[in-house]
Formats: C-alpha cells, structure tokens, sequence
C-alpha cells in the first residue's frame, strides 16, 4: 500500500524533454533529434512522449523543414503535476489517498501514522502542483542551495532523537 513517489523512467524522460523545450521556448520549434540529443534521450522512445504530450494539448508540432516540437503555453504556466498525471497516473506517493483516508476512520490506533503518510502525500503533490516549468530552468544554482541548508537545519535535530531512542 505504502511506497515512494513512483516517477516511470518515461515520466523522467518528459520532464527532462519538456525541460529543454521550456529552455528553447521563445526559439520556434525543436526537432525530436536535437532534443534526444541534447537531452541523451532515445529518440525512438522520445517520440512516443511528444505525440502524447501533443495529443494532450501541451505541446505541438510544427510541419516543414523548421518543423518540431514546441510548447503550446508559456513554461510559467506548465505545472510538473499535469506532466507526470498524464505520464505516470494519478501522483500517488504512499498509496492512494482515499485507501489512506478509509485506514484513517477505520484502524484508530495507527490513525495518526495514516495521517502522516496522507500530509506527505498531500504535501508532495503540492510541490509538484506549484511549481512549472519556468521555476525548474530557472538558475537552479542557489534554488539548490537554499534547498540543501533547508535540509541541513531539520536533519540536524534528528540524529539526536534517533540517537536517544536507541538508547532507552
């Protein structure tokens, strides 16, 4: 029931092509080769994402010798979630949220270990809900970096009780 944010290697492979055509957006079309390229995508698996990407309206393709791919809206306005529901399904880190909510009101006692799981899932799916295209090529450096101190500064106070409980 329970497991990480399953991403298929075809979902990883249409964000990273999306990614490029995000980062080329304002350069017309880009064809399937130069994204496989530029991306080290196989291309033959690269074409069966983009035709689903255009069939579902999120990017299109341009006929003719300057013909390719492009994104149908700004990368502002393309959000991770949409990306990968269309990919991979529902975005389901551990396990569906109604079968999470139903263990919820049903198994009392590990309520609030089901709650944990369903804020995570929550929460994650938040993440992927606001944040585009536009936010993931944009200067990724200190983005890094503020995420790393971040972690840095909670996972500090966890050793500690880790520690103490192993102690008792």
């Amino acid at each position: 029931m329970t497991g990480a944010m399953k991403i298929s290697q075809k979902g990883l492979y249409a964000l990273q092509a999306m990614m490029m055509l995000a980062r080329h957006y304002h350069q017309g079309a880009i064809k399937i080769r130069e994204v496989a390229y530029e991306e080290n995508l196989p291309e033959k698996f690269l074409e069966l994402i983009l035709l689903e990407l255009k069939n579902a309206r999120i990017v299109e393709s341009v006929r003719g010798a300057k013909g390719g791919y492009q994104l149908r809206r700004d990368p502002s306005e393309i959000r991770l979630s949409e990306i990968m529901r269309l990919i991979d399904g529902p975005l389901a880190p551990f396990g569906d949220a109604e079968q999470l909510r139903a263990l919820i009101d049903r198994d009392l006692p590990h309520r609030a270990l089901y709650q944990l799981f369903l804020d995570v899932r929550d929460a994650a799916a938040n993440i992927l809900e606001n944040t585009t295209l536009a936010d993931l090529i944009a200067d990724p450096g200190p983005r890094k970096g503020k995420r790393a101190a971040k972690k840095k500064e909670k996972g500090s106070v966890l050793p500690m009780v880790v520690g103490g409980q192993k102690g008792e």
